[in-house]
Formats: C-alpha cells, sequence, structure tokens
C-alpha cells in the first residue's frame, strides 16, 4: 500500500460536509478488519483507509489547516500503513471499568509481546511491538500497543491459498485463540502485495 500525501486528503471543509457518510464507509469498513481475542483485547487491523480517516479526524479536531502540520500527521500516521509484507494492528485491552481497568493493566504487563498469528501450520509470528515509544511502565502497561506482524513469502502464500488464520495471546494472564472469519481474512489478504 502506498502512503498517504496532502493530495490524498480533504480539506477541512469538503470533510466536513462528507464526514457523516466518510464515517459510516469506514465503520463499515473497521468491521471487517476487526479481530476479538477473549472479552478484554482487540485487534483492529489498520490500512491506507484507516488511516485516511484518523489524519481526517485529527486536522478537523484540530482544525489543522497548515502544510507543516498537515505533513506532521502524515508522518505521524503513514508508518501504521501495511507495506505488503505485514500487517499493522492497533492492540486494545479493553475494561469498561475504570478499577477493574487499572487492575488488570498491572497484570497484563507484557500483553503486546505475547500476541500471535498463525497461518496453516507454519511457526508462530509473533509482533514487533511499540516502535514509535515505550508503552508499560514496571507498574502497568497501557491499554494501547501498535503492533507490526512480518510475514515471510511462504506465509503469505499459503493465507493466499486459503489456509486458516488463527490469532491469539498467550500471556500467562490472559490466553486466548481465535479463528479468522472468512470476511476478516479476505480483508487482511487485500494487505498482502
Amino acid at each position: 500500500m502506498t502512503n498517504l500525501e496532502r493530495k490524498d486528503l480533504y480539506s477541512l471543509e469538503q470533510y466536513t460536509e462528507m464526514r457523516p457518510d466518510f464515517r459510516k464507509k469506514i465503520m463499515e469498513h473497521k468491521r471487517n478488519r476487526r479481530v476479538q481475542i477473549g472479552r478484554h483485547a482487540t485487534l483492529l487491523f489498520e490500512d491506507r483507509l484507516t488511516m485516511q480517516y484518523q489524519i481526517q479526524e485529527m486536522l478537523r479536531i484540530e482544525k489543522i489547516f497548515e502544510a507543516d502540520a498537515i505533513q506532521e500527521e502524515l508522518d505521524s500516521y503513514n508508518p501504521l500503513i501495511p507495506e505488503g509484507s505485514n500487517w499493522k494492528a492497533t492492540l486494545f485491552v479493553e475494561y469498561p471499568d475504570a478499577n477493574e481497568r487499572k487492575d488488570a493493566l498491572a497484570q497484563l504487563i507484557g500483553i503486546e509481546s505475547c500476541v500471535w498469528i498463525q497461518i496453516g501450520d507454519c511457526e508462530l509470528i509473533r509482533p514487533i511491538v511499540d516502535e514509535d515509544l515505550e508503552r508499560d511502565t514496571e507498574e502497568k502497561t497501557s491499554a494501547v500497543h501498535f503492533l507490526r506482524f512480518e510475514l515471510d513469502e511462504p506465509m503469505i502464500t499459503r493465507a493466499r491459498a486459503g489456509d486458516r488464520i488463527r490469532m491469539g495471546i498467550d500471556h500467562k494472564n490472559y490466553q486466548y485463540t481465535t479463528e479468522l472469519s472468512e470476511a476478516i481474512r479476505q480483508s487482511l489478504l487485500n494487505d498482502l502485495s
């Protein structure tokens, strides 16, 4: 996938007018890019469209229209667009109750490194985590992490051939596995060149 450039973005005025329809399109798109792993962990697989939405929302919220500031947003979010041999995802650790979330995040330090993907019977793919900044402390993990899963050519070939794709987490305090639905599988295959 190619990176986003200024010419790919809408002006604040254009985006304000089209935002309801664009937002609806994005929510539908994300439905086939969201993988629930257990009750409290979700992977949202990012792509060019999800990043365009994220940038447009940041520009709108912050009322950014200067060229340098727009480029800063592009530089921040373009690294989350897959490059043809990888999947990039945001991991959300979700607990609605604030006290329960605080306790859970203290028990789940390192969870981001315990996420895995398996294509067919290939070896597990472990993520490269939080390349932007460190998100764990000695007391707790963050509720949001950024993950990059690198696939080799045999894995990509097997995924395209229809091998099942499973994802899971094997943290000592959080262990779940799920198999991708066909709709999510097809959506993620679009990220691979």
